[in-house]
């Protein structure tokens, strides 16, 4: 009866799949501990930053399987705020964005890479204003653990520059690219 016992237990043992620690988390847009922020150069003098305000997405995260990590973000780009009304009108409009037409930008990863030290390099298709481009995102990890609810929480922060000309996004003012950085605190499904 033992014998039995403990080959059954095995057995359900190895059915386990490994990876076992992996977990998805929900980003946490609605407590605002996630962010997407944006610098650009205003003219070769100065910097404006500015950020998308309505965004969502999950991540996966095993620490000790990077690897089989993965990321997806859809932004909403009329959600676009440089704290500057005609301005942001501006940026939203035909001459730039577009988000009349193309509301939407979504970021999915094909591959996390493991640089050690909690550093990650994040590979992925962005699409933006209805085309779609590899970037590549330099992450670190943050933290992971629990919260004060009950919760199990996970945190990243990430920057990556993106071409305008990539995207057929016409050059704003004296800069023709946009630095991005990223915030990301994810609830534990």
């Amino acid at each position: 009866m033992k014998k039995t016992l403990l080959a059954s237990g095995l057995a359900f043992a190895m059915a386990l799949p490994f990876g076992a620690n992996a977990a998805d988390y929900a980003i946490d847009t609605q407590g605002a501990h996630a962010s997407i922020n944006f610098k650009v150069s205003h003219l070769g003098y100065s910097f404006i930053k500015g950020r998308f305000n309505t965004f969502n997405g999950e991540f996966s995260y095993d620490p000790e399987d990077i690897a089989s990590s993965k990321v997806s973000v859809n932004v909403d780009t009329r959600s676009l705020d440089s704290n500057h009304a005609e301005r942001d009108k501006h940026i939203r409009s035909a001459d730039f964005l577009n988000t009349s037409k193309f509301s939407t930008a979504t970021f999915t990863s094909t591959q996390v890479i493991d640089k050690g030290d909690g550093n990650l390099e994040v590979q992925g298709e962005l699409t933006l204003h209805g085309k779609t481009q590899p970037i590549t995102i330099d992450a670190q990890f943050i933290g992971a653990g629990s919260d004060p609810w009950g919760g199990q929480r996970a945190g990243f922060m990430g920057s990556t520059r993106l071409e305008l000309k990539d995207f057929d996004i016409a050059v704003m003012g004296a800069s023709s690219y946009v630095d991005m950085e990223l915030h990301v605190e994810g609830i534990k499904k």
